[in-house]
């Protein structure tokens, strides 16, 4: 009867241990696995919100571009076109502004870089310098820059902000936003969120094309 009472006892301390041991895989295996999953979800979807946010910032681009023959007039009135006397002056203005913009937000300024300057005629399309007609009122150089630049969402969103209502008028252009890879934890060994973002754009502002 005692050896009988024995082997219950240990069937129950068996049954225990493999419990135990369950329990330990889920807590040390499990529930990290699913909880970086439900952060990497949240992260996700925190990005997909704020550049759906960002992309309706963006569209004042094509309206302001699509009534460009109506608010050209405006344009000198209001300082809205760069006023520099060269495109190299005019784009070396934009690219130090785009540089303090940035500092200023906290942010980190990767590279700028002048892109050619082209001509645009309200109503129209980009077009080379080679294709315009000399002594035209109504063409502009489109002074174009290149800018890559690092930092969160909160920098991202002021430097658009700053942008976006400066005066000479500064649009951007062909944004792309990528998140920043996390970095490993020497501790956990495991690839920590990181809420920086590798962000590229055009800014681009307009002046009146001096005759030849």
């Amino acid at each position: 009867m005692a050896k009988t009472g024995s082997q219950q006892m240990q069937r129950w301390l068996a049954v225990a241990l493999l419990l135990a041991a369950i329990l330990l895989v889920i807590l040390v295996v499990i529930v990290p696995v699913v909880n970086k999953g439900l952060e990497l979800h949240d992260a996700k979807n925190n990005l997909v919100f704020k550049l759906q946010q960002y992309e309706r910032v963006l569209a004042r681009k094509d309206a302001v571009i699509e009534n460009m023959s109506v608010i050209k007039e405006q344009y000198q009135a209001r300082g809205l076109l760069n006023r520099q006397s060269t495109p190299a002056l005019a784009s070396a203005e934009v690219q130090e502004f785009i540089k303090r913009t940035i500092v200023e937000a906290g942010g980190q300024l990767s590279s700028t870089q002048a892109l050619p300057v082209s001509a645009f005629s309200p109503g129209g399309n980009a077009r080379s310098p080679a294709a315009t007609q000399p002594g035209n009122k109504n063409e502009f150089n489109r002074i174009t820059v290149s800018v890559r630049m690092t930092g969160n969402s909160r920098v991202l969103r002021a430097v658009l902000y700053k942008i976006e209502t400066s005066t000479p008028l500064i649009i951007i252009n062909q944004i792309e936003i990528r998140p920043v890879r996390g970095v490993r934890s020497r501790a956990t060994r495991q690839i920590e969120l990181s809420n920086e973002l590798d962000i590229n754009f055009q800014a681009v502002s307009f002046m009146r094309k001096q005759p030849e």
